[in-house]
């Protein structure tokens, strides 16, 4: 197959920018914020690198464009691509079978040959925009099958593969019928990273249940590694590379005078509670924001919490909206925040503050400086950047994290409120702990956080992949040389 000219090239299921429609019918490209963007643009820039994912928008065949910089490469899906590979197989049963089953996965085998479909167009595209030789990294749960594909269309090309997701446990991964495609999808790399080791290790046992593959393990540098697998002639090596964020720029935005007023100004619209809470989640049933707002019920009805001096400000990111399941819990967490202030709210005071939309960066940063607590509960999680991004907004030190064992940060932010989210009285009284913890305590705990956080960051994060998929190249990440912000007060 004829090779392109890229030399880097990066496969994820969304472009780093959305193509958005106006009211006048023309389209605009929107950039799109995350952490992936920031640590792997530079990147991009100094190997003659291209992105190739899908633009956001069904049923439009869209030309490869250069849009600030960066070589972008659209893969087009239809309205029944969109509903069988990405509503249905993606989110109906990739997503509950690696959260643990929170709900029932759908096994329907239109979903897994649109699946499959879909995964060969974004390998087929990825081969015709790589160089002879180029490094390839592809990204998530909804292309474990491109890396195998790629490599027989092109066994030139090194290949990276990063789960962002938990990869389950072996008798829940069993339970898929097409398990060892999926398997053998992501042998096609030659380095497969997850989030945490646990995952790293639940792939091998696959590896050597389903496939009869010889393993070993040991570590390699600079890479938290689990060990290698022998496939055929190749060698592939798995590890765990926990995903961080941009913590440098948060720390900047955080004590900017702008972010700073708008953080008064919100505790002042709220009448500046003596403590804010604060809950900011995609709307999945994995998060956990039903689980935390019975927990404040509860603490409510057995006068624990003072409705005069306390407010919950949740903010619930619109996701999935034409999936069952979300429609219902939506559903459910908007009778729970009714109940709670129709019994403990005074006229123009509600308890639980609940919004259900977007909001932009600027805004978001202001959120994590007004508040005392932030709540993340999740059920299941591969990493929670939110928790990442509270603290890393934390200038003054003054703030506390109450974070679920369940979440992969919880690996490294060790000085959080760690909670099992299935323990309501666990969580009630570790809530009531950390709203009576002396300052002295809750700094100590942040400066820790901090520390780690402003260290381990998204740069260093992919340069730790790249590094390890194909040795270093003096240099090309150097935004992540850079040294961190300090993590105590401002």
């Amino acid at each position: 197959m004829q090779s392109g000219t890229s030399d880097f090239v990066v496969v994820a299921n969304r472009l780093p920018v959305d193509l958005e429609q106006l009211p006048d019918g023309t389209h605009r490209w929107k950039q799109s914020p995350g952490g992936l963007v920031t640590a792997l643009e530079p990147i991009l820039r100094t190997n003659a690198g291209a992105w190739v994912g899908w633009p956001g928008v069904t049923d439009t065949k869209l030309d490869p464009i250069t849009e600030n910089g960066l070589q972008l490469y659209p893969v087009t899906l239809d309205s029944d691509d969109f509903e069988r590979y990405y509503e249905g197989f993606s989110n109906a049963t990739l997503w509950p079978l690696y959260h643990d089953l929170i709900v029932k996965p759908v096994f329907e085998r239109a979903w897994w040959n649109s699946y499959v479909d879909v995964n060969r167009r974004f390998a087929e595209a990825t081969a015709a925009t790589a160089a002879t030789g180029a490094t390839v990294w592809v990204q998530d749960y909804q292309l474990q099958l491109v890396p195998r594909m790629l490599r027989e269309l092109r066994p030139d090309l090194t290949i990276g593969f990063f789960l962002h997701i938990p990869f389950p446990p072996v008798e829940l991964f069993m339970q898929l019928p097409w398990r060892k495609s999926v398997i053998e999808g992501m042998l096609g790399a030659d380095l497969i990273g997850f989030q945490m080791p646990g995952g790293a290790e639940n792939f091998m046992i696959l590896a050597r249940k389903l496939l009869n593959l010889p393993t070993s393990r040991g570590s390699i540098r600079p890479a938290s590694k689990h060990g290698t697998i022998t496939y055929g002639e190749r060698t592939v090596n798995v590890g765990a590379f926990p995903i961080s964020i941009n913590a440098a720029e948060l720390d900047r935005l955080a004590r900017s005078k702008s972010v700073r007023a708008r953080a008064a100004e919100i505790r002042a619209q709220l009448g500046n509670p003596e403590c804010l809470m604060l809950g900011i989640d995609r709307l999945d049933y994995t998060k956990g924001i039903d689980i935390r707002l019975h927990a404040i019920r509860e603490l409510l009805e057995e006068n624990r919490l003072d409705p005069a001096a306390f407010v919950m400000l949740q903010l619930a990111t619109p996701s999935r909206e034409r999936v069952q399941n979300y429609a219902i819990m939506r559903r459910s967490i908007e009778e729970q925040v009714g109940r709670i202030n129709g019994e403990y709210s005074e006229v123009g005071s509600p308890v639980v503050q609940y919004m259900h939309r977007a909001i932009d960066r600027h805004e978001l940063v202001a959120f994590f400086v007004a508040a005392d607590i932030m709540l993340v509960t999740p059920l299941r999680d591969g990493m929670n950047l939110v928790a990442k991004e509270y603290v890393a907004c934390n200038t003054t030190l003054g703030g506390s994290l109450v974070l679920s064992e369940f979440a992969g940060a919880a690996a490294e932010l060790k000085n959080a409120y760690l909670v099992n989210p299935h323990d309501l009285d666990g969580m009630k009284d570790t809530l009531v702990e950390a709203m009576g913890q002396s300052r002295e305590e809750t700094h100590r705990r942040m400066r820790a956080m901090r520390r780690q956080v402003l260290t381990h960051d998204v740069n260093r994060w992919a340069r730790l992949f790249l590094d390890t998929l194909r040795g270093p190249t003096p240099r090309e990440t150097s935004p992540g040389d850079a040294t961190p912000p300090e993590a105590g007060t401002s």
